[in-house]
């Protein structure tokens, strides 16, 4: 046995103890990580509906103006 079995031995249950309060700050952490992760996802999906929406008024603007002009479509 080396001399860090010994201590480990002798520490014992608080050993125990402290390896498991180390998983459950590991466990907060990372569920602190997804709950950021999915309100950016939440963010995210937001934004393309909003430039969704912006992309077809602009396209049916652009179109509406190509009319106006005398263009069909935009084209000559």
């Amino acid at each position: 046995m080396i001399e860090e079995d010994v201590k480990r031995i002798v520490k014992g249950p608080a050993d125990l103890e402290e390896q498991i309060d180390k998983l459950k700050k590991q466990v907060e952490l990372l569920q602190g990580k997804c709950r950021q992760a999915g309100a950016a996802i939440l963010d995210q999906d937001l934004q393309i509906k909003s430039l969704t929406k912006e992309v077809d008024r602009l396209s049916e603007e652009n179109f509406n103006l190509s009319l106006v002009k005398g263009k069909d479509n935009g084209k000559k």
